[in-house]
């Protein structure tokens, strides 16, 4: 699946919740799909069985279904579960001496069925962001999601060949946002971290810029407005109400941020997905 550029995808569609709590999820799966399945576990324990080989199934896994193969998945069920997924199908479009051609069901290049990815804050990221686009619908939401799968693609051969950073590192990490997420309403510095996880402020701001990809106040500060769509969806709080429970100073830099990083306000984004649902 290295080379993308000539391959168009068709999405059939994408859902998924990171969490789940036991009772909420069938614990059991066993089916083939007439098309591919790509699944990202964000949390949970379990197996995965596919052509007669079993994996162990935990958070941070990747599995790939090629279409017309059966499998299953058992996951724990004392265990709260959550999976992102996407079902799409593909053809090979190319452009030759004035004519197209294309060419379905031809075989991508060959990927493991289940992978462990260690470093996986901008795949889950970006895995979200297209199961949200394609629930959402909004105008030309099919053509943003193809997109957004080919770069969801793209990272993940990008995690795959990148040098694996150092393990006690990314455990660092790991516990500065779940630090965040427990503090969602408040406001968090760069000194509070770094004695959180004995590092010194430099080092750990980059650190966790080389793993995550972003800024230790941009995470946060995307942790927050995600939070803020939450809320919103909710559909009983107004903006300013989310604003203040979000610890920001005031709702219009909150909505100046919100506008910056979803493109639309928050108004505009409660109008949107709630009053026209």
């Amino acid at each position: 699946m290295n080379n993308l550029h000539d391959i168009f995808f068709h999405i059939h569609y994408c859902n998924g919740s990171k969490l789940k709590k036991p009772g909420e999820f069938n614990p059991k799966i066993a089916r083939s799909l007439p098309h591919e399945e790509l699944i990202y576990v964000c949390n949970g324990t379990g197996s995965f069985k596919i052509k007669n080989r079993k994996y162990s199934v935990r958070k941070g896994m990747l599995l790939y279904i090629n279409h017309d193969v059966p499998y299953s998945i058992e996951m724990d069920t004392a265990v709260p579960a959550g999976f992102l997924t996407v079902h799409f199908s593909y053809a090979k479009v190319r452009f030759n001496n004035g004519k197209w051609d294309i060419k379905d069901q031809i075989p991508l290049p060959a990927w493991p069925s289940a992978q462990e990815l260690k470093e996986t804050y901008l795949i889950e990221e970006h895995f979200q962001k297209l199961v949200n686009c394609w629930n959402e619908k909004l105008p030309g939401y099919e053509f943003t999601a193809r997109t957004m799968l080919q770069q969801l693609l793209i990272l993940i051969i990008q995690n795959l060949n990148k040098k694996p950073q150092n393990y006690a590192m990314i455990l660092k990490v790991e516990k500065m946002i779940q630090y965040m997420n427990q503090n969602i309403n408040c406001k968090i510095t760069i000194p509070e971290l770094s004695k959180l996880v004995q590092m010194t402020p430099a080092y750990m701001s980059r650190a966790f810029k080389e793993i995550t990809g972003y800024s230790i106040i941009e995470y946060f500060n995307r942790l927050k407005i995600d939070k803020s769509k939450e809320l919103l969806i909710e559909g009983n709080k107004k903006v300013k109400e989310v604003s203040q429970l979000l610890g920001f100073a005031d709702e219009f830099y909150f909505s100046r941020m919100f506008k910056k990083l979803e493109g639309i306000t928050p108004s505009e984004f409660s109008s949107r997905i709630i009053h026209e649902s």
